[in-house]
């Protein structure tokens, strides 16, 4: 009997070794998780102007390509007074499309990352059409957050 009572003490004794995670071994992975978040935040916190600016082309080469295609289905592309709306919903203003696609070119205009409205005039002073946003102020001009973002500008950058 003192045998078997001496072989269930040697296992209990193992299995407390193996139960659980000691308060210095939450502490190291704790600390380290800590020094971890401390290096990376920085470098993500501080990008947020950097992403808009990325969506705000990303979406402008969208609507670009949307009204490439209104052009090819209607021959031009719409005039500054039917604006970007004529991707979303059948024109009214004349020139009316001649074959406007059933459900539109785009299910929703988009706003800037700044949630302002995209400028949009045909035909452009720049090009075949104008499409740009205004950043962060809204207002024309600026410098940094503030700069206006144009379609050409991201054609050229972006390749």
């Amino acid at each position: 009997m003192m045998l078997n009572y001496l072989r269930w003490l040697t296992r209990q004794k193992r299995r407390k070794a193996d139960a659980g995670v000691t308060l210095i071994e939450m502490m190291v992975v704790l600390v380290i998780i800590a020094v971890v978040a401390a290096m990376v935040v920085p470098n993500v916190i501080g990008r947020p102007d950097e992403a808009r600016v990325t969506v705000a082309q990303s979406d402008m080469r969208a609507i670009a390509g949307a009204l490439e295609i209104y052009r090819l289905d209607n021959r031009t592309y719409p005039n500054t007074a039917q604006g970007l709306a004529a991707l979303v919903t059948r024109p009214t203003v004349p020139p009316e499309p001649v074959s406007w696609a059933s459900g539109g070119y785009l299910s929703a205009m988009p706003q800037d990352p700044w949630g302002g409205a995209y400028v949009y005039r045909f035909p452009g002073a720049q090009g075949r059409f104008d499409l740009v946003t205004l950043g962060a102020d809204g207002q024309p001009g600026g410098e940094g957050v503030n700069a206006d973002i144009a379609f050409g500008a991201v054609e050229t950058a972006g390749g």
